[in-house]
């Protein structure tokens, strides 16, 4: 009975790990051993426990369990594999009238190969910020002098026409004066915290986008009313999310004027293929559509910390999509899909969040993308 037992487990793709009185491993499943990376010889025979760094818990688990004080325990616990050590959901469960007394079921955390994506992302964005803003700085002092000496040489000239030109020169260096405090200011400013409910941040937005779009775009709200108050600063999180929205609303009115345009590319007659052709199919049934939507994670695995409660704030629109070559560098400073565009919007909002110790994710196919910020609710 228990070979045959023992076959069935091999089948799923579940890791299970099956355990004597003592705790010492008695059968390994396919699933686990691949988790592990380790033979099923090497690990027959060893106490469970070793298998995890928090000793501690993994030990008053397994008496809970088996000493019926509960029929399954679940807990987060560090994994040990043959080349690192990962985050796992762990579950314990007391089995009856078996060969074996507990049965273990691993769930290696998916959001561990992401998180370890978002590390390389931020280490990155840190190398572009430095470099920005020491650019910044060394621009800032002759981008004054520049617009001194226009306003200088505007009040000499007497002919209007002649005028017009160092005005040119005045409002151009405003705008570049303005993208560099944009380089610089995020680093500079400190968090004014307050108890906020993300939903009064999720309200702004929405207003704001309504009055900018009005009716060119369908804005749906999709709250968890469940959502705790947390700690935040309440600009800075509107910031964020207002640039996540706003984005999406661009992005979304380009791909219906690039459909009209007779010069609209692969958006054209000509030019409508595969994903594209889904995604303007998704806008021709139900035009521009954004959904500015909340919930609630338990037991979330966020920037190398696991958080009793995150709350995703999301904005989910029905466009063509993210780029396929700028996937891999959309919240770099300076990189941007529009020609209009400054690059500094998804940059910022992703400052913004990590200062909150949270990130921005997104998952993007045509007809589809949601950019969601993850934010820790361990403040309050």
């Amino acid at each position: 009975m228990a070979t045959k037992l023992t076959d069935a487990y091999d089948l799923l793709a579940t890791s299970v790990l099956l355990v004597d009185d003592d705790g010492r491993l008695l059968h390994i499943n396919s699933a686990a051993q691949d988790l592990l990376e380790r033979s099923l010889k090497s690990l027959e025979k060893t106490a469970a426990v070793d298998l995890f760094t928090d000793a501690e818990a993994f030990n008053k688990a397994f008496d809970y369990v088996s000493g019926r004080k509960l029929s399954s325990v679940r807990l987060t616990l560090t994994l040990r594999k043959a080349m690192e050590n990962v985050p796992a959901n762990v579950t314990l469960t007391r089995l009856e009238a078996m060969p074996w007394r507990i049965l273990i079921e691993l769930r290696e955390f998916e959001q561990h190969a992401l998180a370890e994506r978002n590390e390389r992302l931020f280490h990155e964005i840190e190398i572009y910020k430095d470099t920005f803003r020491n650019l910044a700085h060394e621009v800032k002092n002759p981008l004054g002098g520049l617009r001194g000496a226009a306003q200088l040489l505007e009040m000499e000239l007497q002919d209007p026409l002649l005028k017009e030109y160092t005005q040119v020169i005045i409002d151009e260096a405003d705008r570049l004066q303005g993208l560099v405090d944009r380089l610089i200011r995020p680093s500079q400013s400190q968090l004014s915290l307050s108890v906020i409910n993300i939903h009064e941040v999720c309200e702004r937005v929405h207003a704001l986008i309504r009055a900018e779009y009005q009716d060119r775009i369908t804005i749906v709200k999709d709250y968890d009313a469940s959502v705790p108050d947390m700690k935040a600063d309440m600009a800075k999180l509107v910031q964020a999310y207002l640039n996540l929205a706003r984005n999406a609303a661009q992005s979304l009115l380009g791909d219906a004027q690039s459909r009209l345009s007779p010069d609209g590319g692969q958006d054209s007659a000509e030019g409508k293929k595969g994903n594209t052709e889904h995604a303007d199919n998704s806008l021709e049934r139900v035009g521009p559509k954004l959904i500015l939507r909340t919930r609630i994670l338990n037991k979330f695995y966020l920037l190398n910390k696991v958080h009793r409660l995150v709350v995703v704030v999301s904005v989910v629109d029905n466009g063509a999509g993210v780029p396929k070559h700028l996937k891999d560098r959309i919240f770099h400073p300076l990189v941007t899909g529009r020609a209009e565009g400054t690059g500094l919007g998804l940059s910022l909002a992703q400052e913004l969040v990590h200062q909150h110790g949270g990130v921005i994710e997104f998952d993007s196919e045509p007809g589809h993308t949601e950019f969601r910020m993850l934010l820790p609710l361990e403040q309050v």
